[in-house]
């Protein structure tokens, strides 16, 4: 279980400094998927950060099963947004890559890096490159080498940001099969609320910056599901249910962001 209890992080700036997360909390118990959305700048990659123990000096805490994350945590499995496979290993090598680092014997961590590129999807390509591979194929691999040593957590960050609706809808449906067999926690921070709705079983809705938790969306599509759920009248609720919480703190960044443009400018 995932424990984020009254977190405040502050950066230093130039003119003085920022607030990025202000008393946040939340949870997410075992085996449950939550996603996090909010406007540019409220701080959802700070709070990715801090999750995953890349950042420190913030105030109050972050527990995983009731242990404080004290910098990068070996439970903790990451997903970043930007490119992070090895273009010089084969798609089978960068699933094993981690477990030949822990020691795992070759027999066994070859055995359960094609078990990984089976569950995403991804049988077939062990001998291909990163090079030879499609964007969505290549965060496909990403996701299947941070599983392979079974994080109790998974934090994914706009793991499909790069890529066309029509391809994050298909991976979503990945995800959700992974999800499914694996039992996985899983947080996700997006900017998408189809992908948030379509995923999740409950959206975290953050305030413009400073970011804290302005609403709890339950998600009560049934499980399992797949991309055909958003065609649904449910679906549509749903979406319309977390815009209208978004729209306002959307809106509130966009106006400041283009109050400090005109401020420099001036």
């Amino acid at each position: 279980m995932l424990v984020v209890d009254n977190v405040t992080k502050r950066f230093a700036t130039a003119d003085g400094g920022v607030t990025a997360l202000e008393n946040l909390s939340l949870e997410v118990s075992k085996g449950r998927f939550v996603a996090v959305i909010g406007p540019s700048g409220c701080g959802k990659s700070t709070l990715f950060n801090i999750i995953g123990g890349l950042v420190e000096g913030y105030e109050g805490r972050v527990l995983i099963d009731g242990q404080p994350v004290d910098g990068v945590h070996r439970d903790v499995g990451m997903v970043f947004q930007e490119e992070s496979t090895f273009p010089w290993l084969t798609t089978l090598e960068n699933v094993a890559f981690p477990l030949d680092v822990a020691g795992v014997p070759k027999a066994e961590r070859l055995e359960r890096a094609r078990a990984l590129l089976r569950l995403v999807g991804l049988e077939g390509f062990e001998s291909r490159y990163p090079a030879e591979l499609s964007g969505g194929m290549r965060q496909r691999t990403a996701i299947a080498r941070t599983l392979a040593f079974q994080p109790k957590l998974l934090l994914m960050d706009e793991p499909f940001g790069a890529l066309d609706e029509q391809t994050r809808l298909l991976l979503g449906d990945q995800v959700l099969r992974i999800h499914r067999e694996l039992q996985q926690t899983t947080l996700l921070i997006t900017h998408s609320i189809t992908e948030a709705v379509q995923l999740a079983d409950e959206v975290v809705v953050m305030t413009y910056r400073p970011g804290c938790l302005k609403r709890l969306v339950r998600v009560d599509l049934p499980r399992p599901r797949d991309s055909a759920i958003v065609s649904s009248p449910e679906f549509g609720r749903l979406v319309a249910e977390v815009w209208s919480d978004l729209r306002a703190e959307a809106s509130r960044g966009m106006q400041d962001i283009e109050s400090h443009r005109k401020e420099e400018i001036s």
